[in-house]
């Protein structure tokens, strides 16, 4: 298995609709719209060559200055058999973070898509039981965006003087 006959597969399946094709360090990556996320995963699931019916990890990513597609969810899928991995991102807006969940196809993504809606708030449609899973759930934003200075840069106690330096 090939990541040539892989994107060859998709594409035969999908046409025109998948993007950004890029193969980083052997791993093939791919941009689907945000739509098309699931039909993506269920055709790699159940395509009896192509077989990815693992999914490694699930994530987000914040890019505050890409206007229209500010949070990316990234997903990792691996076919056990070949030891085939690939990556598929879809981007949405912040203003509506709306992704379909994989929780039905991998069981893995339930609390992933908990994790990933809690830390930046990607909202998984369909997910049985979205609620936050780490913080707590007064908390009424995604501390994983990129909304917020990173630090006081008038902390006095961080000053390199008391620290020696």
């Amino acid at each position: 298995m090939t990541n040539e006959i892989i994107k060859q597969r998709l594409t035969d399946k999908f046409g025109d609709s998948l993007t950004e094709w890029e193969e980083q360090y052997g791993l093939l990556t791919f941009r689907a719209p945000a739509e098309m996320n699931l039909k993506a995963m269920q055709f790699l699931f159940d395509d009896e060559e192509l077989r990815f019916r693992f999914m490694t990890d699930l994530t987000a990513v914040h890019y505050p200055n890409r206007k229209g597609e500010e949070l990316c969810v990234v997903y990792h899928l691996h076919n056990l058999n070949d030891n085939v991995r690939l990556r598929l991102k879809v981007y949405v807006p912040v203003e509506k973070p709306d992704v379909y969940t994989a929780s039905q196809l991998f069981s893995a993504a339930n609390w992933m898509e908990r994790e990933t809606y809690d830390f930046f708030g990607v909202n998984f449609v369909g997910h049985p039981n979205l609620v936050r899973i780490l913080n707590v759930d007064e908390m009424d934003y995604f501390p994983m965006r990129k909304e917020y200075e990173m630090e006081d840069p008038t902390r006095r106690d961080k000053d390199d003087e008391m620290f020696g330096r």
